[in-house]
């Protein structure tokens, strides 16, 4: 964020023909009183505040609007967006001919309202509702003005309260945002958004001449494409039409002191930011890019999205996918077609056996698909219309629409959680349920046989076994066994799914660029789609990569042998020529560290949210370190090795470096620490002991960063020698401990459970390993049920080590993870 200038006052002095007035108070500019940077004028309620500013990342100076009274400073208005004043010498006054012009030191003019010229009597005066309006005297001797021009009806990339989106229906003249060209950058960008006065009018944002994002069709109310204006804007929004050609969107909340506005960013996600008080802080209430299903068509023609299932693209019922080979690589774009002729094609055709008439499938909480064309306003009458009219695809009703149907292709249809509307898909009558009885009991003898002979096959295949035998599965672990020179004799390769090179190039695009997710020591993860659809997870064994070998060999045996709601779940792998390879399932949310350290995905962390993340993890960790047949050390346990499922339930992963521990074994010791700096507990890294109180402390360092949304391995704004550890023991001592809590948290009624997080967080984080709790203590601590807990002494590591890679090991490439340096070496077990 760009912080307020100071204004300074400055001495009077000749500028070519005329003195210059700074202006640093009063909300008017006129000939002889205008505005020399850093001057400013501010509304007469002191809400806004007009002036010169320079982006972050420049020297160039523009003239903006921003809210006064609000400590964090944003833009919503610039004037100067594509010729900005590039030193210090700018102005902002009245021309001779009345317009209100930017000058740079020559006197040139960089930015004019242009408007029809009327003296130099006008003035230009800022409203408390942070328009700027430019009036003309009516004679001159008159008082009486009249409004020539306004910011308000140049709108940039910010829609304010009483702003309008606006299209002429006579001349297709639109009032749209635009984006910035970049943050450091207000000219004009890529992204656009405008209300396009369709049958039904709906807003749409572009990026160019495509369509990225819409609204879904007015019903009066609400778009109701986005189910979340039900709650937050059912007060708010207007459309008019004032009957001159004009129709315009505005809103106004009915609460005055609830501050807030819709923000189109450089990079065409759309905002809703609102002003929390409390906390002196921006926070976002909506997005348009909350899930790929917000891109428009992304599933192509006829195809349903569904942000919660894997894939997200699937076919509406009596369709099937156009391009079966692209569709089965994740391009879903050439969408669906039907699997049988509709009743009116037959006809058309000329077939002599047209059969029954068609019928509809019933799809709720979905946003309805483009371009929809209004019928009637009477529910019981759009079965009938568009069951009538052989172009009729789908028909829909909303009590403030009324019958909607669509013709031609259903483009950008989507599942809601909530809300969205009813949709009635037509389809061949041969389709319908209830309708297909025969082809049920067909279905059911089919699969009832295919799995009695599954059966057979089993049995079979496990006698062929006892004898020796050395087909199927057996004869791909044998090619596994040559190809790790018999390192897999320890592994049950019979609890895993063997894949074949092959089918996981096709998977991931023969291993692109594109569909990689992280790099590590041991090799790069890739993203793949397998030809049934499913989403998987590839890591890809580095060539070069010896330590990787045992990596390899060590997560099989560990994982494979493993299985909790908190871990992520191995699939299978491949030892195919030079290649090894591990297959997880898809987790499509990342890392824990990509949400948590993303100054806007970590919007969508509240606190209930983060709880919830911190419990997961004690859970998963129990299980390893406790309730697992076998006891197993992680030793690299850290937010970027925490993925997050769809519903943002951790599952810990990374078990290349794990330890496994016998019966009576507590703690192990070795010659070669690997791990991540930041996330090692000091008698590991230092000397090599690893125990459960070491993974303890790792979950210390990820909880405190969970909490205070900061990477323990990253500067402190304050104090650049402290570590997070370091700040958080600073603020325990001064008594001020939600200091450290995450701006982007409303503490509220979580404040003790909160100051319970960092107090257990604390205490995982003490320098000798008998100081620390053991995760079972830990789940109990969190919970509540051990009431009085113990103060901390000074954690470990409190002032940043600068530390460099060791051994083999190489920077981690992943885009949320690159501070973090991995140490994977060699070590005898």
């Amino acid at each position: 964020m760009i912080l307020l200038r100071k204004v300074r006052v400055f001495s009077l002095f000749i500028l070519s023909h005329y003195a210059v007035k700074f202006c640093i108070g009063g909300d008017i500019i006129t000939a002889s009183e205008y505005i020399q940077d850093p001057g400013s004028i501010i509304s007469s309620g002191g809400l806004y505040r007009l002036g010169f500013f320079s982006p972050n990342g420049t020297t160039n100076r523009y003239v903006g609007i921003w809210h006064n009274k609000i400590p964090v400073f944003n833009v919503f208005w610039v004037a100067n967006r594509e010729k900005p004043v590039l030193d210090s010498s700018g102005v902002m006054t009245i021309s001779d001919d009345g317009n209100l012009v930017i000058l740079n030191g020559k006197k040139e003019v960089l930015w004019s309202s242009n408007v029809s010229t009327f003296g130099a009597n006008a003035k230009a005066q800022l409203l408390d509702a942070g328009n700027l309006i430019l009036q003309k005297q009516s004679s001159n001797m008159s008082t009486n003005y009249t409004t020539a021009w306004e910011s308000f009806q140049t709108t940039c990339d910010t829609l304010i309260a009483k702003m309008k989106l606006s299209t002429n229906l006579r001349t297709n003249e639109k009032q749209v945002l635009t984006s910035w060209k970049s943050p450091s950058d207000p000219s004009i960008g890529s992204f656009s958004i405008s209300l396009e006065p369709l049958n039904i009018p709906e807003v749409f944002l572009w990026n160019g001449t495509t369509l990225y994002w819409r609204s879904g069709p007015w019903n009066g109310k609400v778009f109701i494409g986005t189910p979340e204006m039900l709650s937050v804007y059912l007060d708010g929004f207007s459309l008019v039409d004032d009957k001159e050609g004009y129709v315009y969107l505005t809103y106004n909340f009915a609460e005055v002191s609830y501050l807030s506005y819709f923000f189109l960013r450089s990079n065409g996600e759309l905002l809703q930011p609102f002003w929390d008080e409390k906390n002196k802080q921006w926070r976002i209430d909506w997005s348009t890019r909350a899930s790929d299903c917000d891109v428009y068509g992304k599933c192509g023609p006829f195809g349903f999205c569904d942000a919660k299932k894997s894939p997200i693209c699937s076919c509406l019922r009596g369709f099937e996918p156009k391009k079966v080979e692209e569709w089965s690589r994740g391009n879903w774009s050439s969408g669906c077609i039907q699997k049988s002729l509709l009743h009116c094609d037959k006809l058309k055709n000329g077939s002599s056996k047209a059969g029954k008439i068609d019928g509809f499938i019933k799809l709720e909480n979905v946003k309805v698909p483009n371009y929809a064309i209004w019928s009637s306003p009477l529910e019981d009458k759009c079965r009938e219309q568009c069951l009538s009219n052989c172009s009729c695809a789908a028909y829909a009703y909303d009590a403030g629409v009324g019958c909607m149907y669509w013709s031609g292709d259903l483009i950008d249809v989507r599942k809601f959680s909530y809300a969205g509307t009813t949709l009635y898909v037509r389809v061949a009558h041969t389709e319908l349920e209830g309708k297909r009885d025969l082809r049920a009991i067909i279905a059911t003898a089919a699969v009832v046989a295919t799995v009695i002979f599954s059966i057979g096959t089993f049995f079979a295949w496990q006698k062929s076994k006892k004898r020796g035998g050395k087909d199927g599965h057996q004869f791909s672990k044998a090619s596994s066994e040559n190809v790790l020179g018999g390192s897999l004799s320890k592994v049950n390769l019979q609890e895993l799914v063997l894949y074949k090179l092959e089918e996981l190039a096709t998977a991931t695009s023969n291993f692109s660029d594109a569909n990689k997710l992280g790099e590590g020591g041991f090799g790069a993860v890739y993203r793949g789609r397998l030809l049934n659809g499913k989403e998987i997870a590839v890591k890809r064994l580095s060539e070069a990569s010896g330590q990787g070998l045992r990596e390899f060999i060590n997560e099989m045996e560990v994982i494979s042998k493993v299985q909790h709601r908190n871990l992520v779940r191995l699939l299978g792998c491949c030892a195919e020529q030079d290649e090894k390879l591990l297959i997880y399932e898809f987790m499509p949310n990342k890392g824990l560290d990509a949400f948590l350290f993303d100054p806007l995905k970590r919007e969508q962390l509240d606190w209930r949210r983060r709880f919830n993340i911190i419990d997961g993890i004690c859970r998963g960790l129990l299980y390893l370190l406790r309730d697992s047949r076998l006891r197993i050390i992680h030793r690299d346990l850290k937010t970027s090795n925490i993925l997050l499922d769809e519903e943002l339930n951790p599952r810990i992963s990374d078990f290349g470096t794990a330890r496994i521990f016998g019966g009576g074994e507590n703690q192990g010791d070795t010659l070669r620490v690997v791990g991540t700096y930041g996330y090692m507990a000091p008698e590991y890294a230092m000397e090599g002991r690893f125990s459960e109180k070491s993974d303890v402390f790792s979950f210390g360092v990820v909880l405190l960063e969970i909490v205070s949304g900061r990477q323990n391995t990253s500067f402190n704004e304050e104090d650049q020698s402290l570590s997070l550890l370091g700040l958080a023991w600073k603020y325990w001592e001064e008594d001020n401990v939600l200091a450290l809590v995450d701006p982007k948290i409303s503490v509220g009624c979580f404040e003790i459970e909160i100051i319970r997080c960092i107090n257990v967080g604390l205490l995982c984080t003490q320098e000798l390993a008998n100081d620390r709790p053991t995760i079972s203590t830990v789940i109990s601590m969190i919970n509540n049920e051990i009431v009085g807990l113990p103060r901390p002494n000074k954690p470990a590591f409190t002032e940043r080590q600068t530390t460099t890679d060791t051994g083999s090991s190489r920077q981690c490439q992943k885009k949320y993870s690159a501070n973090n340096v991995t140490i994977t070496a060699l070590e005898g077990r």
